[in-house]
């Protein structure tokens, strides 16, 4: 049976020669001339320029060019891999590139280069505005993302020279940005490789605990492989299906870490580890060596996908089946033509267009989950909840609806009648009541599936409320939503903040006209972090700031009487003394620009020492911490949000929950109690059940110090054998 061979090269440390041989191997019609020109250039501009492994830099641009070259890209985009970091980490410029090179490679390079003039208050709002910037440059040319991911792929095959917390960060950003947008772009091969990579980081103990249990049945695992190929092959051969080519592996380390996750099983449980690829010569053999393989081996219900009737949003094609092999073993068998495993493995970089820089206009309509994104960071002035958007767009899978005209939309898997409505315009969205879906009548909560017809029925009188961010999937649809009933509760927390401002300026015999008039209101604006009067009249309308401190601004020589100090208080204002009352938890929290504001700590993501997290000012109870990705506060008023941060001076202990779902043997509980003893970690309460398919599952609550100390707890109970899962919990709390 035909196996391809990927070779033995060293692909974290290609030589000059090397990238040349590639675009020699591929057949490329790239100017050789340019490219050796931009190594030069490269080579110069960088000069003694060391990585952290103590190699010479320039070795890593030319690992990203090859990385190019074997997607089969062009001259601009294999010579842009080359100099992408010149203007960053060089004295070069953009100017230097336009002039030595071209306008359009300058373009480039300015696209994919990372240096920001922005300041951002925290790293975590620094990452999601370059991803803004990373989804705006590749609506104006995708280029620019198939460099970073040609950069983000050879920067992974290289973590292993970085410290571990690093190496543990830049892989979880792989894995939740990098790996899903290379799926979304079709570049499988990048997908997979990204995957495995960031498995090995994430959870090292995991990983190599997969690689062993494969390695130790390779020799079976090579010749089961090797069977059930020429078996599929003779058939094929018996069927005039000469020119049919079949490879066999085992299935990447991180699919199956995947699906042992989500249905809680032991790599012995998982079957179908084991996948082929027949590629044919037409669609018609594609469908004929389906039904081949079906008269060969029973099919496995539910799991026969066609994505060639049907293709992917990414243009991938292929028909999926599952079948009960030799052996009684699941196998994944995959069918396409040769044009489709091209479009699988390179994706995009297989079907995008060049003309003048330009991509082709039907093509580009194809790719509306990009137009979505650029359109939602349009909306979205928080760079965390944009980040938070993509995450959406990037992970979705797809269903297929109609209009009732017959126009054919995509949504992601889940998506409502509310989600159509948006789609179609944000009016339509907005005054959304229901849906007749296949002609009959849905709520807005209805799940839409593939081939359904849709008509959205609406209403004046309808408005958005915080419901429907439950309800709705898509990121448009939330965006909407969100941005309605902010600009709603703006406005009312505009108008109160007037109210009280105004109310405390008459005792001072001012006019709250007069300060906005002449300015006076936008310089103490200013004074306080806010852009204009306006914000600061909204803070003090929402509680967030008192109206006694913005007039010690505005009469800094002037001393309220006690008297005053009572009159002038208004419920907004109350929360303040209130919370000074009430608070309940002090644990090592500095609150930015709020004084005297006590905390506690919200307990639908019950934030631990560590973890990136946001304060939400509540009423009569401080400030609530949460963590920053914690759903509530993407559907949380933004004037309500103050920056706080952990004070790692203070010591002192948080209560965590965590679930295990383990197998069910002897003397398992007393391993994972001695890993939490060892790391000296308390366990303060343990649930322990099972279920019907025999697997146990423990509930702990631990007193840990923080979130280094947690990681540390969960690795360690990872590589507990037998155990299958380990997750950290949260619970919902509605009190907030």
């Amino acid at each position: 049976m035909p196996v391809a061979s990927t070779g033995k090269q060293d692909l974290a440390r290609p030589s000059l020669d090397e990238l040349l041989g590639v675009i020699k191997d591929k057949g490329l019609r790239t100017n050789v001339d340019m490219v050796t020109k931009a190594f030069e250039f490269a080579n110069r501009a960088h000069g003694e320029q060391k990585r952290s492994s103590g190699e010479p830099y320039i070795l890593h641009p030319l690992a990203v060019a090859k990385i190019l070259a074997e997607l089969q890209l062009d001259t601009a985009t294999i010579v842009t891999g080359i100099l992408h970091d010149t203007v960053e980490d060089t004295t070069a410029t953009l100017e230097d590139i336009a002039s030595e090179f071209t306008p359009e490679i300058a373009k480039l390079v300015d696209g994919v280069t990372k240096i920001s003039k922005i300041t951002f208050q925290t790293t975590e709002e620094k990452q999601a505005e370059n991803f803004r910037k990373m989804v705006i440059a590749m609506a104006q040319d995708l280029r620019v993302i198939l460099v970073k991911l040609a950069d983000r792929l050879h920067n992974m095959r290289t973590l292993q020279h970085l410290a571990s917390e690093k190496q543990q960060k830049i892989a979880q950003e792989t894995l939740d940005i990098y790996s899903p947008l290379a799926n979304r772009l079709g570049l499988s091969f990048v997908k997979r490789e990204l995957e495995d990579l960031g498995l090995r980081y994430t959870h090292p103990e995991i990983y190599y605990k997969l690689v062993a249990q494969i390695a130790k049945n390779r020799v079976e695992r090579d010749k089961y492989i090797q069977d059930v190929g020429q078996l599929i092959e003779a058939a094929l051969r018996d069927h005039a299906f000469s020119d049919a080519f079949v490879t066999g592996r085992p299935k990447h380390f991180y699919s199956i870490h995947k699906k042992m996750q989500k249905n809680n099983l032991s790599f012995d449980e998982v079957y179908d580890v084991t996948g082929f690829r027949v590629i044919v010569a037409s669609i018609e053999q594609c469908y004929g060596t389906l039904g081949l393989i079906h008269s060969l081996w029973t099919p496995v219900p539910g799991r026969f996908k066609d994505y060639i009737a049907i293709p992917k949003a990414n243009f991938y094609q292929s028909l999926h089946t599952t079948v009960v092999g030799p052996g009684g073993e699941h196998v994944e068998i995959q069918i396409r033509t040769k044009e489709m495993h091209e479009t699988a493995e390179r994706g995009i970089a297989a079907h995008w267009a060049y003309k003048e820089e330009k991509t082709d206009s039907k093509e580009k309509e194809k790719f509306g989950w990009l137009n979505r994104l650029v359109e939602s960071q349009k909306d979205l002035s928080d760079p965390n909840e944009f980040l938070e958007t993509v995450k959406l767009d990037l992970f979705a899978e797809e269903v297929y609806v109609f209009t009732p005209t017959g126009e054919i939309k995509e949504f992601p898997l889940g998506a409502t009648p509310l989600d159509f409505a948006y789609a179609v315009h944000t009016d339509v969205g907005n005054h959304c009541i229901g849906a007749r879906v296949n002609g009959r009548m849905v709520p807005l909560k209805h799940k839409l599936k593939s081939g359904d017809t849709v008509e959205i029925l609406t209403s004046v009188n309808q408005r958005p409320h915080k419901d429907w961010l439950k309800i709705a999937k898509t990121s448009r649809a939330k965006n909407k939503i969100r941005v309605f009933i902010k600009t709603e509760e703006h406005e009312k927390s505009l108008a109160m903040g007037e109210l009280i401002f105004e109310r405390q300026l008459r005792k001072e015999s001012l006019k709250l006209k007069d300060l906005l008039k002449d300015g006076t209101l936008d310089e103490v604006a200013k004074q306080f972090t806010f852009k204009k009067a306006e914000d600061l009249l909204s803070a003090i309308g929402y509680g967030k700031i008192s109206p006694k401190k913005v007039l010690s601004r505005l009469l800094p020589n002037q001393e309220a009487t006690p008297e005053k100090k009572k009159e002038v208080m208004r419920p907004m204002e109350r929360i303040y003394e209130e919370a000074r009352q009430q608070s309940t938890d002090k644990h090592a929290i500095k609150v930015k620009g709020v004084e005297d504001l006590l905390v506690r700590f919200a307990r639908c993501c019950n934030p631990v020492p560590g973890d990136n997290v946001v304060g939400f000012i509540t009423r009569g109870r401080g400030i609530s911490v949460h963590v920053r990705a914690c759903p509530k506060m993407f559907d949380s008023d933004p004037h309500r949000l103050v920056e706080i941060e952990w004070d790692m001076k203070e010591k002192g202990s948080r209560k965590v929950k965590i679930r295990i779902v383990c197998e069910d043997r002897p003397g398992l509980l007393a391993d994972m109690s001695k890993e939490i003893r060892d790391l000296k970690a308390n366990i303060t309460h343990a649930q322990i059940g099972t279920t019907r398919a025999q697997k146990a599952v423990c509930i702990f609550s631990l007193s840990i110090q923080d979130l280094s100390h947690l990681r540390k707890i969960l690795s360690k109970l990872e590589a507990v054998e037998g155990v299958l899962k380990v997750q950290r919990m949260q619970r919902s709390d509605k009190s907030d």
